[in-house]
């Protein structure tokens, strides 16, 4: 995938940040548990952090969150690499539903790391590397509270 300049890969990113913040939303709405409700709507307000971001960086506006940004590394403990995706269906199990959060995250970290591989410019190179290290943070959230709930749970 390649990109013309920093705006269309703004463009790109803002788009897919927007579809994980209408999708977590949209399961908020649905979820009839209040746990995997606030669950849904926590991820939704960490994928709308990152389209605000974005969106300040196209507008030129300063954006202290990317110029002050820490980089550090994030462990990935790989479950979601035994976890087969699934669609969201009502009634979903917590287990289920974090299997499939943390395949929705693993899925943008490695589109954010194919971005970051063909990105050109020190600036594209920055907003990859910190959406990159943004999803990895999710999905080791997300994977982490399936260990404990799994080992809760006696598996």
């Amino acid at each position: 995938m390649q990109f013309e300049n920093v705006e269309a890969i703004l463009n790109f990113a803002m788009e897919k940040e927007k579809e994980a913040v209408d999708f977590y939303r949209s399961l908020s709405e649905k979820e009839s548990l209040s746990g995997s409700r606030e669950m849904f709507a926590d991820f939704a307000r960490e994928e709308q952090k990152h389209f605000d971001m974005l969106s300040n960086i196209k507008s030129g506006a300063p954006d202290k969150a990317v110029s002050e940004y820490k980089f550090k590394w994030i462990p990935d403990i790989k479950r979601s690499d035994y976890v087969v995706e699934t669609a969201y269906h009502e009634g979903m199990g917590y287990n289920e539903i974090l299997m499939l959060a943390m395949k929705r995250e693993e899925k943008a970290l490695a589109l954010y790391n194919t971005l970051l591989q063909q990105a050109e410019t020190e600036a594209a190179k920055k907003i990859f590397k910190i959406l990159c290290q943004e999803e990895a943070k999710h999905k080791l959230a997300l994977e982490t509270l399936y260990d404990d709930y799994m080992a809760k749970m006696g598996d």
